[in-house]
């Protein structure tokens, strides 16, 4: 498999029918809540381990239990932003932005590549899924 630089770590936990569950104990339709087409069922979890740089983004930095505690993403997944930083860096009121994009190096911090598990969630189609408090774009590819 090529290089994984987008997906969910261990330990994120997952929005889902039965309430949040950790992204690594999900399984083959699993119901998932998602912001853009309420429940939607999991078709396919992909694990890979990887080298690849990490945003750790801490508690409630990008709004009021936004993340719910400190999470950490691959440096290219993308999280829907809908306050401020969206109008200020796209001149719209939402956007898909690259957790790389809104490192500031305090509250969102890039740090340096290690080996972790990254987990793909796999649906019919795109979809924006809460994990963590955060809104993750999982994108069909």
């Amino acid at each position: 498999m090529g290089k994984v630089n987008w997906g969910i770590t261990s330990g994120t936990q997952v929005l889902t029918a039965m309430g949040a569950i950790a992204v690594e104990a999900l399984s083959e339709g699993a119901r998932i809540i998602t912001r853009d087409a309420g429940m939607v069922v999991l078709r396919r979890i992909e694990r890979v381990e990887i080298e690849c740089e990490i945003v750790r983004i801490r508690a409630g930095s990008l709004g009021h239990d936004r993340p719910e505690h400190d999470t950490d993403l691959p440096i290219n997944q993308k999280i829907l932003i809908r306050d401020w930083r969206a109008q200020a860096l796209t001149g719209q009121k939402h956007a898909l932005m690259r957790a790389g994009r809104l490192s500031d190096g305090e509250f969102l911090r890039t740090l340096p590549a290690q080996k972790r598990v990254i987990y793909r969630l796999k649906f019919d189609q795109d979809h924006i899924i809460y994990a963590d408090g955060l809104e993750l774009l999982c994108p069909v590819m």
